[in-house]
């Protein structure tokens, strides 16, 4: 408990570097919170957090984390906002590096996220093995550094009515900063100290450092600005596996194992084992090198001397030598522990947002950034008595390792003006998602000892575009009478690039697919 509590005043010191007066914050923040304006949840512009018809929650993000350690948008969000939910998955392909959000329960498609009122990309990943949201396709808070938010929206009611079927769950709006001459920056470092940290053995693991740096110019004409953001991540991989008490080695591999110590792959005689002489060689050399096994019992012998037929050799064969065969390799069954936590990974992002007013009634603005991602994590194990496994390259098994290269761009321009009366805003968003995946201490065990160890795994990416085009009034009639209306172009382009051919192909005994 002791070490938990000095961690929490680590993280606290090094957070937090603002080059600011306290004063003057405070007198800032008290001015911010009597003018707030919320955009979700009406087409009013000028509509104050209490006058809105359905529950939104807003965030002010450089209070909460200089009060908290939470780095990312979705762990503050974790911690703030109760109807949100993103958790971190392990052993789940790419969504290792990608933390599906969620609203009140439901799907990530259907929670629709937007950046300074416009509508923000989804990811290019299709969540899938057990994770959340399995087989949907959300967005990537992550890919927008904490750092360059002012405050998030929360919309914690189905909105289909108004944004459409992606906000059945309801609605997150992210407002990016708008500071000018002003400069901030934050380091926070933060680790796991814990009884079960590196597979229980205890210690530290999962260090973190985030590096944020923001800086905000006026652009030389009054209303303008310029406010840009970097930040830098690094994190590395936490393991609460446990140890492994299941089987490991069963006979066959204790057998193979001494072949190999005398030159012989038994493990290449299999390639063609419908032929006769093949079998018979297999049987020949199982034979001969059982005896070198000192702790089979003699009953167990005699069975694989005895055996006549492949058939009859797999079920003299087929018994656990786990225990042993740990024993004798001088190896333990924590060599054996699946990897499952925390994936590590290593991140840069940058952010910017502009407006700069052209005449009286019209302003520039535009905003965006890129957020580049290499993360590593891990499949299941491979273990030597695993009828997927090819012993005769991984006499131990093989834990594949699958690294994943993250790329996230988008950039929105657009006007706001008068038009007839109307309040005007034209917009055109672009932005783009892509998974690169590499799988590393590998095999494919078609291509036997021809097989790479590394592989190319293939490619997806989505870009979408969005054109819209708002106008709105409001009349001094009924207590205030707001006429909203628009449209809107979107286009959407998803694509799949396959693998080098080795990472998926089948092969027969010739080398062909």
């Amino acid at each position: 408990m002791k070490k938990n509590v000095l961690l929490a005043l680590g993280l606290l010191t090094f957070s937090g570097i603002y080059a600011q007066d306290n004063k003057k914050e405070q007198d800032s923040l008290k001015n911010n919170e009597l003018s707030e304006v919320t955009i979700v949840g009406s087409r009013s512009k000028n509509r104050v957090k209490t006058d809105v018809p359905v529950p939104v929650d807003v965030f002010n993000i450089s209070e909460i984390t200089k009060g908290s350690p939470q780095t990312s948008v979705t762990q503050i969000l974790n911690y703030v906002a109760p109807s949100f939910t993103s958790n971190a998955t392990s052993t789940a392909d790419a969504t290792d590096h990608v933390d599906p959000a969620q609203l009140r329960g439901l799907g990530p498609d259907q929670v629709l996220i937007l950046v300074n009122g416009k509508r923000r990309h989804t990811s290019s990943l299709v969540n899938i093995n057990g994770s959340p949201g399995r087989g949907s396709v959300g967005t990537d808070l992550n890919a927008i550094p904490s750092f360059a938010i002012e405050r998030i929206e929360v919309l914690r009611d189905g909105a289909a009515a108004q944004y459409g079927s992606d906000a059945i769950a309801g609605v997150i709006n992210i407002v990016l900063k708008k500071n000018a001459n002003f400069i901030s920056g934050g380091i926070q470092y933060g680790t796991n100290l814990s009884s079960g940290s590196n597979n229980f053995k205890g210690g530290a693991d999962g260090q973190t450092l985030q590096l944020d740096l923001n800086y905000g110019t006026s652009l030389g004409k009054a209303g303008s600005f310029l406010n840009v953001t970097g930040s830098a991540v690094t994190r590395q991989a936490t393991s609460r596996a446990g140890i492994r008490n299941n089987g490991i080695f069963n006979a066959y591999n204790a057998v193979e194992n001494r072949a190999a110590q005398n030159g012989v792959a038994i493990n290449s005689l299999f390639s063609n084992i419908n032929n006769t002489p093949n079998t018979a060689q297999i049987l020949s050399s199982l034979k001969q090198y059982a005896p070198q096994v000192g702790y089979f019992t003699p009953a167990q012998q005699t069975a694989i001397s005895s055996a006549t037929t492949l058939a009859q050799m797999q079920t003299a064969l087929n018994f656990d030598t786990t225990n042993n065969e740990l024993a004798y390799r001088g190896q333990q069954r924590s060599d054996y522990n699946m990897s499952v936590g925390q994936s590590e990974l290593a991140s840069g992002q940058a952010y910017y947002n502009l407006k700069y007013p052209l005449t009286e009634i019209t302003s520039l603005y535009s905003f965006g950034g890129v957020s580049y991602r290499n993360g590593d994590s891990y499949a299941f194990n491979r273990l030597p008595n695993g009828s997927g496994t090819f012993t005769q390259v991984y006499q131990n098994g093989f834990l594949p390792q699958i690294e994943s290269k993250i790329l996230d761009a988008s950039s929105a321009v657009g006007l706001t003006t008068q038009l007839f009366g109307f309040d005007t805003d034209i917009s055109t968003n672009l932005g783009t998602n892509s998974f690169r995946y590499d799988v590393n201490n590998t095999i494919n065990a078609t291509l036997g000892t021809n097989s790479a160890s590394s592989f190319d795994a293939g490619k997806v990416s989505f870009l979408q575009s969005t054109t819209n085009l708002d106008l709105t009034k409001k009349y001094d009639v009924l207590k205030g009478l707001n006429v909203a209306f628009g449209g809107e172009f979107r286009y959407e382009n998803y694509q799949i690039k396959a693998g080098e051919e080795a990472s998926y192909g089948l092969y027969d005994i010739n080398g062909n697919l």
